[in-house]
């Protein structure tokens, strides 16, 4: 069979690029390794966890937080296979969709193993051991990541764990040790610590979020501290080794004192790297960076003509909503279009409560620079919105240049935070100043005011409301 492209790898990536090529008039195939659609984030990453972190928030909030709004629980309790049973029916749900999807538009999807035969042929090799092959015009490689493994450390999939295993438990862990302070380890952390269970996470920085702001960094790990996670920071793990259900955790803090951590799971989670394993990319002589990436131009092709990569497996953010945006691009490209993505503009977001999210700079990256800016920050604590909900930590920080007032960095740490960012990532998409989002009627009372006090402290320190 012969296509205009063929997508490996049906991740937000893949199945994005391949719509908007189908949108665009081509005809176009997809190939799964999985027996489903959507890859990590929609089996294994972002849909899942979140739908445990809305449930056992949930728990958290009956039993932490009702009694103050008047709402008396007795008998409190939750049933964890019941919510995992219901992560399991979002996700099923979300699978459906991107089947459904890929009918809609009229592509064909191919379940197996795609790996290069010629730079415009890849065979599929399903779960049967059968073979197909097809052709395609232009090759797009979207085949994602997986959790980075430790060298030193033997991930059985039962006691000593990855992100994948942790999404799928049978029981709620006594003592869950987190190996890595980012921010899959404090989402997942923050899930099992609401349930009950005791969370240490040992990170080797001096911080956790590290791809965040340093200032909301410090705010999550005092409120996630406050919530009862244990944090042993400036640590270098040494080892770890599993007896019956026993985990024994080693490790090395900065002054050399060694540090022993026992609990029933370890998980790992140290981030991720892409994922090329299978598709035989020496036979077409597709190049790799010094990190595994495939190496791509600003267009997106790799250094043999007519095969493209995005998302995960190529330089740059390991997102879901970079490589959505990657695909919609690529497709516009080979349609003859001229599309464009701002990369310094594509948010990243840790769904804790409260929650994380940054666009554009942070301020150390300012400094490290030599940029001239201005900062402006404004506290949850101090908005009406805030005491109505009881969501009182946190602040929205805007960093703005010094010289033309231009916003350059928005970083936010509290309630709706995931949501709050777009309007960060709209004003600096637009160019606009501080004093322009202060400008501008922010209803009352709601969490978005924090952002216009936060741009009226940048612009003139002159908040209305503190």
């Amino acid at each position: 069979m012969k296509y205009n492209v063929v997508v490996i790898g049906s991740g937000p990536g893949g199945y994005i690029a391949a719509i908007r090529c189908a949108q665009l008039g081509m005809k176009v195939a997809i190939i799964e390794k999985y027996d489903v659609l959507g890859g990590t984030c929609t089996n294994v990453g972002c849909i899942p966890s979140k739908a445990l972190l809305d449930s056992s928030e949930h728990y958290h909030n009956a039993e932490k937080a009702f009694e103050e709004h008047g709402i008396t629980t007795k008998g409190l309790s939750f049933d964890f296979k019941k919510m995992v049973d219901r992560k399991n029916g979002v996700v099923k749900a979300n699978n459906d969709g991107i089947a459904f999807l890929m009918k809609k538009n009229k592509i064909d999807t191919y379940f197996g193993t795609g790996s290069f035969v010629t730079k415009n042929k890849v065979a599929v090799t399903n779960s049967k051991g059968e073979k197909t092959e097809i052709e395609g015009e232009k090759i797009i490689i979207a085949t994602g990541s997986k959790p980075t493994q430790l060298p030193f450390i033997k991930v059985d999939k039962k006691r000593i764990i990855t992100s994948t295993e942790a999404l799928t438990l049978s029981e709620v862990p006594k003592h869950l040790i987190i190996i890595g302070g980012g921010i899959i380890g404090v989402e997942l952390g923050s899930v099992y610590k609401r349930l009950g269970s005791k969370v240490t996470v040992v990170e080797f920085l001096d911080k956790i979020v590290p791809s965040m702001d340093d200032e909301v960094g410090k705010e999550l790990l005092r409120v996630l501290r406050k919530q009862g996670m244990e944090f042993m920071l400036s640590t270098k793990v040494t080892g770890a080794s599993v007896k019956g259900k026993e985990v024994t955790v080693t490790a090395e803090n900065k002054t050399g004192e060694k540090v022993e951590l026992k609990g029933d799971y370890c998980l790992v989670a140290v981030g991720r790297v892409p994922f090329t394993e299978g598709l035989n990319l020496e036979a077409v002589g597709v190049a790799k960076d010094e990190r595994g990436r495939i190496a791509v131009n600003d267009n997106l092709e790799t250094n043999v003509p007519g095969i493209y990569a995005l998302g995960d497996v190529v330089r740059g953010a390991m997102l879901a909503h970079k490589a959505e945006e990657e695909g919609v691009y690529l497709a516009e490209i080979l349609a003859g279009q001229k599309p464009h993505i701002h990369y310094n503009l594509i948010p990243g977001v840790a769904y804790t409560w409260p929650e994380a999210a940054s666009v554009g700079a942070t301020e150390q990256e300012l400094k490290q620079k030599g940029v001239a800016y201005k900062s402006g920050k404004f506290p949850f604590r101090a908005l009406g919105r805030a005491r109505a909900s009881g969501d009182l930590d946190g602040f929205v920080k805007i960093l703005a240049s010094k010289e033309t007032d231009e916003i350059l960095g928005v970083h936010i740490i509290g309630a709706r935070a995931a949501d709050l960012i777009i309007e960060g990532v709209v004003a600096m998409e637009y160019r606009a100043s501080a004093e322009d989002i202060a400008r501008m009627s922010h209803p009352h009372p709601t969490y978005t005011e924090a952002f216009k006090e936060a741009c009226l402290m940048a612009t003139e320190s002159r908040p209305l409301n503190m």
